[in-house]
Parts: C-alpha cells; structure tokens; sequence
C-alpha cells in the first residue's frame, strides 16, 4: 500500500487498528479481576470463609493472567495478592 496524501504512513494506521483492539482487550481484563476483587471482599463481609477461599482462587487466577499478559506489572499484581490473601487470612482467624 502506498504512502497516504494526508503524509500519514499506512504503518501508523495499522498501529493505530492494533492498539484500539489491545485497549478493548486490556480493558475486558481489568473488568475481570476488579469483579474478583468485589467478590472475596464481599465473601469476607459476609464471613463466609469457604466461598472467601473459593473467589481468592479465582482472583489469584486472574491477576496471574493479567500480569502474564503485561496488562498489569506483575509486581502490581503481587501486592493485591497479598492484600486479599491477608483480607482471607483475618476471616479465617
């Protein structure tokens, strides 16, 4: 494809393409692990300690998948670990 008359290159456009659909995609993931969050510390409000351990599985599992795909830093990940993990551990005390 040749040069554009605006003077913008086609490989800015296709980057442009690229980076709405990552945005879209980046954005679903948050939307995934903020719901996680919002369900153990539900399940810790409630004192529920089975469904507490079992929705911090599946934020673990979440936040896991998030940084292996570099939509979070890994060490970002880690601390919310850490933070729910410690949520988790007063409830069952």
């Amino acid at each position: 494809m040749a040069k554009l008359k605006t003077g913008r290159h086609t490989s800015a456009l296709k980057e442009a393409r690229k980076a709405e659909k990552r945005t879209e995609r980046n954005s679903s993931i948050r939307s995934k692990i903020k719901t996680a969050i919002k369900r153990v510390e539900e399940a810790v409000k409630k004192g529920d300690v089975k469904v507490a351990l079992e929705q911090l599985a599946t934020a673990f599992s979440e936040w896991d998948k998030a940084a292996k795909k570099n939509v979070v830093h890994s060490k970002a990940a880690s601390n919310q670990k850490a933070r729910l993990s410690k949520l988790v551990a007063k409830l069952k005390k």
